[in-house]
């Protein structure tokens, strides 16, 4: 496996050498991702996003590294060209994104590949990225990965935070009627509807996410719908997470009941997966690339700041 200094000077000597930056950086990963196809026996997909790189005038996480309805067509886009009667690796790092748009994603997946589909985390998957791993039969992660809460976020806010807080809310104006008007102003910044809205997408998630573990990932255990629930329960626990990045590893994963295998058990494979991350990595260091996916028969669609 190269290392990512490796990577960086091989990268470095092309564009020295007149190569333009973006099609370097295309061809290594279009490399890697094929060896890794031939290691697997299957079509690789890698969907990343550059949030660790990648940020605005205030610092924040650009608004386009999240998962978004706009993916699909980065999907359609590489799936085209690829044989879809072996089942699909994909490849996620991702800080998450619109809960309706991983729905269409996973769906669209679904039917593409007959629900055939495993997942590899190098490093990050969180929130919707993990509801994207729910879906799959498997998760390999690194010793150093994570996946993460699946809170559903409605503009910006927690939405478990939200309904979390109104019961609060109710236990101390409950227990002294005082408190209402300090309790009214901090609902005085929620929009109308908005404590709805947080409603439908708790619920919504809760449902989707059972509903996909129920069916796959935890269809083979004695009581799937008790052990779908059981883990959905452990993935939107709110009180015991100390925020939405809350970084859920390996061991926790499994504890939870999901299906995970870790990457470091076959080394020529961690090797592979490795060499795809980096490459990525590398994509977001030295081009205006924000999110890329690609296809291990060399299929390339991105988004750019």
């Amino acid at each position: 496996m190269p290392t990512w200094n490796q990577i960086n000077d091989k990268l470095d000597a092309e564009t020295a050498a007149g190569v333009d930056a973006a099609k370097a950086c295309d061809d290594l990963r279009t490399k890697f991702l094929g060896e890794l196809s031939e290691k697997m026996t299957r079509p690789v997909i890698a969907y990343y996003s550059g949030f660790l790189q990648k940020k605005d005038a205030a610092g924040r996480i650009h608004p386009e590294c999240a998962i978004s309805d706009n993916d699909i067509n980065g999907f359609m886009a590489t799936i085209h060209s690829v044989d879809r009667t072996r089942g699909l690796e994909l490849i996620l790092h991702t800080p998450g994104g619109g809960i309706e748009a991983t729905r269409g994603i996973v769906e669209y997946l679904y039917r593409m590949f007959d629900r055939n589909i495993r997942v590899t985390v190098p490093q990050i998957a969180m929130s919707a990225g993990t509801m994207i791993s729910c879906a799959a039969d498997t998760v390999t992660m690194a010793k150093h990965a994570c996946l993460g809460p699946t809170d559903p976020q409605i503009n910006g806010m927690p939405a478990m935070g939200v309904l979390s807080e109104i019961e609060r809310a109710i236990y101390e104006i409950e227990k002294d009627p005082r408190r209402t008007l300090l309790w009214q102003r901090v609902f005085d910044k929620y929009p109308p509807t908005f404590i709805g809205d947080c409603e439908r997408a708790v619920d919504g998630a809760r449902t989707m996410i059972t509903d996909w573990l129920k069916s796959g990932m935890l269809s083979s255990e004695p009581d799937p719908s008790q052990a779908a629930e059981s883990a959905v329960v452990q993935l939107m626990d709110y009180d015991n997470t100390s925020g939405h990045s809350h970084h859920f590893g390996i061991s926790k994963c499994k504890s939870i009941g999901l299906k995970v295998l870790p990457l470091e058990a076959d080394q020529a494979l961690q090797e592979l997966v490795l060499s795809v991350h980096h490459s990525f990595m590398a994509t977001f260091s030295r081009t205006t690339a924000i999110k890329v996916i690609g296809s291990s028969e060399g299929a390339t669609w991105s988004v750019n700041g």
